[in-house]
């Protein structure tokens, strides 16, 4: 690595594009892995824990990186495309070292770990060789004061994992897109992982809860106080929250109801009254809902909202009050695409597409699936025999049924095979 720089931090690593030597970015950095023998002797830095496209996490031998640079890593392209296993001998910076309690008897300090440098040796072999670390904040300080230390100088990197608590895990993970730290959180050991979700506040929780496979959802929910536990399943869309509830015990998921808001509750018992494998199922009950005297200016005004799915805000539902789900009677839908090119005085209801049908609750998997790509939607509405909008059903809801169960941890994304990490 010729033009490498002569220390690296793992919390800047981490989340770095990966190229191969032409420059096509082939996945992103997501953990260090080491092998820790002693406090004295700099531990060795195997490689890194790649995410590649189709969200697979493998293994990329120090031995493949050519470079490291202020904002990329390269490789000799030649990675083995195998899932990442974690070895018993092995440590991962970011999953087990970060947040853990140590000293630097030295100093006189006790804090956490919040960054690990790395650098290399002569042998030309990276290791570990600083560690960073925070101490506890004190009555006139915001923030504890911090350390750099080199590695043999600090005592408690290797033994208990109770010495690690997750507060910069947790800054790490709020970074991330949702879909990131779930993967994140889905390969940490399971004390760390409980640290790290009674951490999180409840939103993010239940945005990291909804891309993590149904086996981990429901692990970490039935870990969780009853009172929480509803609070995340409010925090979550109705149609996730549905999904999740129906994969619990009916005792368990009796309480957490009766423990919701009346209002969240309703909506997701009227979900769960659908057959999983239907438009009613799958569709969302809140899209976005106009009256007929709506603007394009309103309309635009709704689309904004930072938290709204992409397939939601492609289209609007102008219906007949009440404008809550079951609604007064679809009066019918307007691409957003569409009203982009309209004044803002125009009524939205114009501008309403006539040759978009809405679909019945009871309509299958292959139905929505066929209806969707016929008309180039990504969304849809639902209604029931009254004409009255039940919800939306968006492409992503359709591919989170269609796809196997296990479809985030499966990974036939192919690769290019080389010697690495068995």
């Amino acid at each position: 690595m010729s033009t490498a720089p002569s220390r690296v931090y793992a919390a800047r690593l981490v989340g770095l594009p990966i190229f191969d030597p032409v420059g096509d970015q082939v996945g992103k950095v997501r953990d260090l892995v080491v092998a820790v023998r002693s406090e004295v002797n700099q531990p060795r830095v195997l490689g890194l824990v790649a995410e590649v496209f189709g969200r697979r996490r493998i293994f990329v031998p120090m031995t493949r990186v050519t470079n490291i640079d202020a904002g990329q890593v390269y490789t000799t392209g030649l990675l083995n495309m195998r899932r990442f296993e974690q070895r018993p001998t092995e440590t991962l910076v970011m999953g087990q070292m970060l947040d853990r309690t140590v000293s630097i008897p030295s100093q006189g300090v006790t804090g956490t770990v919040y960054d690990v440098g790395m650098e290399q040796a002569r042998n030309r072999d990276w290791v570990l060789s600083r560690v960073a670390v925070q101490e506890p904040s004190s009555r006139f300080r915001r923030r504890g004061q911090t350390h750099v230390a080199e590695w043999r100088d600090v005592e408690g990197l290797v033994g208990r994992e109770e010495t690690q608590g997750a507060t910069h895990l947790i800054a790490a993970l709020n970074d991330m897109k949702p879909a990131d730290a779930a993967n994140m959180i889905h390969d940490l050991p399971f004390e760390r992982r409980a640290a790290v979700v009674a951490a999180l506040d409840d939103e993010r929780l239940a945005d990291v809860l909804e891309e993590l496979p149904e086996e981990d959802q429901v692990e970490i929910l039935e870990h969780l106080d009853s009172e929480r536990a509803a609070d995340i399943l409010e925090e979550m869309s109705a149609d996730d929250a549905a999904d999740l509830i129906a994969d619990l015990p009916p005792d368990t998921a009796a309480t957490l109801l009766g423990l919701m808001e009346s209002e969240e509750a309703a909506d997701v018992r009227r979900l769960m009254s659908y057959e999983e494998e239907t438009a009613g199922g799958m569709m969302t009950p809140e899209p976005v809902i106009l009256g007929p005297d709506a603007t394009v200016a309103e309309a635009l005004a709704h689309v904004r909202e930072p938290g709204l799915p992409v397939s939601l805000a492609a289209m609007v539902y102008v219906c007949r009050q009440p404008l809550e789900p079951p609604t007064g009677r679809l009066v019918g839908c307007a691409h957003i695409q569409r009203l982009l090119r309209e004044p803002p005085s125009t009524l939205v209801a114009a501008m309403i597409d006539k040759e978009v049908d809405p679909l019945r609750p009871e309509a299958t998997i292959d139905e929505v699936a066929g209806y969707l790509a016929t008309y180039n939607l990504v969304a849809a509405p639902v209604v029931d025999d009254e004409g009255r909008l039940l919800g939306a059903v968006t492409v992503d809801d359709l591919l989170d049924h269609m796809l196997p169960e296990n479809w985030r941890d499966r990974t036939s994304f192919g690769g290019t095979q080389s010697v690495g990490h068995g």
